[in-house]
């Protein structure tokens, strides 16, 4: 019976969603996030190698602090 139990337990322990997901730089998920943390590790890019478009940065900047 108590294995039972533990089973049961566990199961649903392993189904409830966190609402704080962190990906695996552990951070909150967001551009902004994943780039501070990447710096904070070292394993930035430089800005000529960036993947994020100017226009796309710009915006990104423009709503920085706006909820």
């Amino acid at each position: 019976m108590a294995k039972a139990a533990k089973k049961k337990a566990a199961k649903k322990a392993a189904t409830k969603k966190s609402t704080n997901t962190k990906n695996k730089l552990g951070v909150k998920n967001s551009l902004v996030n994943n780039i501070n943390a990447k710096k904070k590790k070292g394993t930035s890019r430089s800005k000529k190698d960036s993947t994020i478009s100017k226009e796309a940065y710009k915006k990104m900047e423009d709503n920085w602090g706006k909820d």
